[in-house]
């Protein structure tokens, strides 16, 4: 696996630096191409640079990581964005989602668990704790997707398929489990994400807690 080429956007120079001083002692896992500190930077940058991943900052000036998001998938839908903020509001992190991004970071993590989640990321999974994951189930089953088409239009082993990303499991976990490929579990979870209309498992598996489909995640003590 070839590292990924990552763009670190964040208006504190500090953390930023930090940042790119720590992702430099994974040379086999993550190459930082850029860096940017402010949203209108960040786009220009992912513009030229054609990252594979990018770290975004929430609150940043001249223009926020929200709306450079929304700008960088338009032009990038592959580059994977990953939010790494000190926000933990759950319209922040519902809005991420619901602008394609791949992962909601909280800056709170330790490193080992950062490189762990870029490790998903390079992977084709979403890179979320097991806490956001578990606020962000809970914040959209109390709100509505806009997706046109339901679960109906599902055939049954992509609802098995959607069921168990929902579970937070990986591609090689649901390929164990229903014993067939990794890349027939791909070719399932893009057609899963193409008739209802998401851009990645995060949202897929947000929608199954809508349509109940999985149950929200037990509410901590």
């Amino acid at each position: 696996m070839l590292p990924l080429r990552v763009l670190v956007a964040d208006d504190h120079r500090l953390f930023r630096q930090g940042l790119i001083g720590l992702l430099h002692t994974r040379p086999e896992l993550a190459r930082v191409v850029g860096e940017a500190a402010s949203g209108r930077e960040a786009v220009e940058c992912a513009r030229t640079l054609h990252p594979d991943v990018i770290l975004l900052d929430i609150m940043m000036p001249d223009g926020d990581g929200l709306a450079a998001a929304h700008q960088i998938h338009e032009f990038l839908p592959s580059t994977a964005i990953v939010m790494l903020t000190a926000s933990e509001l759950s319209e922040h992190l519902y809005e991420a989602v619901q602008l394609g991004a791949a992962g909601y970071l909280l800056k709170s993590l330790d490193a080992s668990e950062l490189f762990d989640l870029l490790e998903s990321v390079a992977h084709g999974d979403a890179a979320l704790t097991r806490a956001m994951a578990a606020r962000l189930l809970k914040a959209v089953a109390s709100h509505t997707f806009h997706a046109d088409a339901g679960e109906e239009a599902l055939t049954e082993r992509e609802t098995d398929v959607l069921r168990l990303v929902a579970q937070g499991a990986s591609n090689l976990q649901i390929a164990e489990q229903l014993c067939v490929s990794v890349n027939t579990i791909k070719v399932h979870l893009r057609n899963i994400l193409n008739k209802l209309q998401l851009h990645n498992r995060t949202q897929a598996a947000a929608f199954a807690v809508r349509r109940g489909i999985v149950s929200p995640p037990p509410t901590e003590a």
